[in-house]
C-alpha cells in the first residue's frame, strides 16, 4: 500500500525544506525526499560553506595587514588548510541538524532515498532499505542541479576540480587555473588568491561577471588584478593534460594566439546542469535545455506537478528557490480549499545577486545598458566608498554605489554595488524595488551615520545632481 499525503517534495535544498515548511503550516500533510543530505547542495556544500571558508581567507587578509590598523602581529602568520576545511564542514553540519530539527519541528515526514517519479502524483523511493510507494495530491520537484563538466576536463577531484572538491582540499594549490568568471569561480580565486595560490581566471566573455553591470566588471577585474590574480578576458581553454604532477592547460587568448601554460590544479566553473534526467519527467513536462519550464507559481503542465529552485529556470539562487517554494505551498494550499492565502507570483527583476570575493559585489534589477535596451531613459548615480566616513574608517575605501532611475517616473530600475559588505546593503534597495518606491522616497528616507548605507543614500541624490559628500 502506498502511503498518501497531500504534497510530497523531491529534494531538501532551500527551495525543498522551505516549500515543506510552508505547505506544513499550512496544514497540509507533507513528505520530503531526499537521496543525500537534508539541506541540500546550497547548505551542505554551496552558500554557506563556501562563506565559512570565505571569512577565514578575510581574517587571514585582515591579519596579514594588521599594520594598517596600528597593530602588531608577532610570528608568522599561517592559514591551516585543514582548519579551515574543517570549520566550514563543521558549520554545514550544524546547520544540516538544524534543517533535520525543522522538519521534526513542523511534523514533516522524512524519506531519505532516489527518488523517481511514476506518475504526476506518485513516486517511489529506492533505499538501502528497500523500495516504497508515495503518493500525494501534489508533488513539487526541487532536484537543484550540478556543476558543468567540460568535456575534454572531466573533474576526478585530484587536478580537476568542481566548487565541491575545492571545498575540502587536501592541499593548497601552487597555481591554480579557474575556468570561469561567475559568482563560483570569482568567489573560490579571491578565496585561494587570499590563501597564497598563484591564480588565473579564464573567462570566454568580454568581461568578468558578465551578468553584472559593466562598471562593476570593470572595477572588479582592476581589484582582483591588484590583489595578483591574473585575469583573461575573451579567451577560452582548448585542451588540458593532467599528470600525476599538475597539468597543462591550453589558453586560447582575445588576440587568437594558443599558449600552453602549467597549472597544479583546474576549478571548472561554466554553469550548471539541472538533475531533471532520470527521475521520471518524461512526457510529465516540458523542458528547455533541460530546465523544467514552469508557470509564475511553479505549476508544470501535468496538473499535481510542481517545480520550483535550480531545476527550473534562472536564475539559480538559493534564496530565488526559497522564495518559489513559498509561492508554489501557498497555491497548492489554495487549489486544496485555503481561502486564507494569497500567492504572488515571483518577480524576477527584484531578486537580489550577491557575490562574496574581495572586494564583494550585489545587485539587484536592471543594469545600465539593460535598462536603455529596454527603452528607458535613465538617470544614473554614483557614490564611492572613499567618500564615506565609515568605510574609511573600517580601512575600507575602495569601491563604489551605483543606481539607475527612470529618468521619466523616478522608479528605481537598478543598483549595483561593488565594495566592503555591500552584499549586507542590498536588500536596502531590494525592498524598494518590491515597494515600488521611487526616487522621491528613497531622498526622504533618514540613513544612520556613521554607516556604509549613507553611500545609498548618497548614490540616490547623485543621480539627481545632489550628493551632498562629493
Amino acid at each position: 500500500m502506498a502511503t498518501e499525503y497531500d504534497v510530497i517534495v523531491l529534494g531538501s535544498g532551500p527551495g525543498g525544506y522551505v516549500a515543506a515548511i510552508r505547505c506544513a503550516q499550512l496544514g497540509l500533510k507533507t513528505a520530503i525526499v531526499e537521496r543525500e543530505n537534508l539541506g541540500g547542495i546550497c547548505l551542505n556544500w554551496g552558500c554557506i560553506p563556501t562563506k565559512a571558508m570565505l571569512r577565514s581567507a578575510e581574517i587571514f587578509h585582515y591579519m596579514n595587514h594588521a599594520g594598517d590598523y596600528g597593530l602588531k602581529v608577532a610570528g608568522q602568520i599561517e592559514a591551516d588548510l585543514a582548519a579551515i576545511v574543517k570549520r566550514s564542514r563543521g558549520v554545514a553540519k550544524q546547520l544540516n541538524q538544524g534543517v533535520t530539527h525543522l522538519m521534526k519541528k513542523n511534523k514533516i515526514a522524512v524519506h531519505m532515498g532516489e527518488g523517481t517519479l511514476t506518475g504526476a502524483t506518485s513516486l517511489t523511493v529506492k533505499s538501502e532499505k528497500g523500495e516504497e510507494q508515495l503518493t500525494a495530491k501534489h508533488i513539487i520537484v526541487a532536484t537543484g542541479a550540478r556543476a558543468r563538466d567540460l568535456p575534454f576536463a572531466k573533474a576526478d577531484g585530484k587536478r580537476v576540480w568542481t566548487y565541491r572538491h575545492a571545498m575540502t582540499p587536501v592541499e593548497l594549490p601552487e597555481k591554480l587555473l579557474v575556468i570561469g568568471s561567475g559568482a563560483i569561480g570569482i568567489e573560490f580565486a579571491s578565496f585561494y588568491n587570499d590563501l597564497g595560490s598563484e591564480v588565473t581566471v579564464v573567462e570566454m566573455l568580454d568581461r568578468i561577471v558578465p551578468v553584472e553591470d559593466a562598471d562593476v566588471s570593470t572595477f572588479l577585474e582592476k581589484s582582483l588584478k591588484k590583489q595578483g590574480i591574473t585575469i583573461m578576458t575573451g579567451a577560452g581553454v582548448e585542451g588540458i593534460t593532467v599528470s600525476d604532477t599538475g597539468i597543462k592547460a591550453n589558453i586560447k587568448a582575445k588576440d587568437g594566439k594558443v599558449a600552453e601554460s602549467d597549472f597544479t590544479h583546474v576549478i571548472v566553473a561554466i554553469g550548471i546542469v539541472p538533475n531533471t534526467e532520470s527521475i521520471g519527467l518524461d512526457k510529465l513536462v516540458e523542458m528547455e535545455r533541460g530546465f523544467i519550464q514552469i508557470d509564475p507559481y511553479g505549476r508544470t503542465k501535468s496538473k499535481g506537478l510542481w517545480a520550483i529552485g535550480d531545476c527550473t529556470p534562472g536564475p539559480w539562487l538559493a534564496h530565488k528557490a526559497s522564495h518559489e517554494g513559498v509561492t508554489a505551498a501557498e497555491a497548492i494550499a489554495k487549489e486544496l480549499g485555503n481561502t486564507d492565502v494569497h500567492p504572488h507570483p515571483l518577480n524576477r527583476n527584484n531578486i537580489p545577486g550577491c557575490t562574496y570575493c574581495h572586494p564583494q559585489i550585489a545587485s539587484v534589477g536592471l543594469t545600465e545598458a539593460k535598462a536603455k535596451e529596454a527603452g528607458y531613459e535613465v538617470k544614473v548615480g554614483n557614490f564611492p566608498f572613499i567618500g564615506n566616513g565609515k568605510a574609511i574608517a573600517l580601512g575600507e575605501a575602495e569601491g563604489f554605489i551605483k543606481t539607475v532611475f527612470d529618468a521619466k517616473t523616478g522608479e528605481l530600475l537598478g543598483a549595483h554595488m561593488v565594495g566592503a559588505e555591500v552584499t549586507e546593503l542590498i536588500q536596502g534597495y531590494t525592498v524598494g524595488k518590491t515597494l515600488e518606491t521611487t526616487e522621491a522616497e528613497l531622498m526622504q528616507t533618514v540613513f544612520p551615520h556613521p554607516t556604509l548605507s549613507e553611500m545609498m543614500h548618497e548614490s540616490v541624490l547623485d543621480a539627481y545632481g545632489r550628493a551632498l559628500h562629493f
